[in-house]
């Protein structure tokens, strides 16, 4: 049977549980002589007579009540399909880095508790090229694709110690470690500091909990370092290693409403933080 099946299906068992077509229309919006039309069409393409038909109505017949008994299964478990699946579409982000945590402790501007869409997040953007993420936080736009960039603000990095670290602490390097570093900020420490280098991390929150808690200086954004009042920074941004963010997403897929508001609302809350990603006070 071809595809519109399920839909034919749906009619027979109205007809039947009706046991007519008056009763079928009414329950439908179709017309009488349309479901007749299409309920012989159905029996024609079954090869089976499914009703005895008379002024009374239209009573079941012998394959009839055998076709209904396996529509009836099959509506059962449409129904239980129905009921399993959320009813809110998801939309999945993505940071790079830093920027996921960030997503994180500001949810609340990215969704409100009346959106009809849950979020998943995500702590990598590997996945965008696969569509398993709807809009990325990225460090640059992508080369090709079919994905849309929209430049935001920019980001400094800048290097932090611990408030509470000694002096001996101080002049040590908590660095990201050489496999996990892919992009010049993250190899910035092991490229210049590389023989006051005492610990090292393949994590960006442990990297942070470790000068937080006195283990050396590192280099980090300074959006994470300014918001931490345990850390203190030491010196002037790194310029050479300023850039800015972009909000990437499918080009088709960022026309779903709910895709569209999670990248307007981005957009918002960038712009509105335009100055700690900057370093201003």
């Amino acid at each position: 049977m071809d595809e519109t099946a399920w839909d034919e299906l749906q009619l027979f068992l109205h007809v039947a549980m009706a046991g007519g077509l008056s009763a079928a229309a009414a329950r439908t919006g179709l017309s009488a002589p349309t479901i007749g039309r299409r309920i012989l069409a159905l029996e024609k393409s079954l090869g089976r007579s499914l009703f005895e038909r008379s002024q009374q109505g239209y009573r079941l017949a012998h394959d009839g009540e055998i076709l209904l008994d396996r529509v009836l299964a099959m509506q059962a478990a449409a129904d239980g399909i129905s009921g399993w699946r959320f009813a809110f579409p998801i939309v999945t982000l993505a940071g790079q880095s830093w920027m996921a945590g960030f997503m994180a402790d500001h949810l609340g501007d990215i969704r409100d508790a009346f959106d009809r869409f849950r979020l998943c997040c995500r702590g990598t953007t590997e996945e965008l090229a696969f569509r398993g993420v709807d809009v990325s936080l990225l460090p640059e736009a992508p080369a090709g694709g079919n994905v849309a960039a929209l430049r935001s603000v920019g980001i400094r990095y800048a290097v932090y110690t611990s408030r509470k670290a000694t002096a001996e602490a101080r002049a040590r390097w908590v660095s990201m470690s050489t496999d996990a570093a892919r992009r010049a900020p993250e190899r910035w420490v092991f490229e210049n500091q590389e023989a006051d280098i005492h610990t090292w991390t393949t994590s960006f929150d442990l990297l942070h909990r470790l000068v937080r808690s006195g283990a050396g200086r590192s280099l980090m954004p300074v959006f994470v370092g300014d918001a931490d009042p345990e850390l203190e920074r030491i010196g002037e941004p790194v310029a050479a290693l300023d850039h800015a963010i972009f909000i990437v997403s499918h080009d088709d897929e960022r026309h779903r409403p709910e895709v569209r508001l999670v990248i307007e609302r981005l957009a918002a809350l960038l712009k509105a933080k335009a100055g700690l990603f900057r370093g201003n006070p």
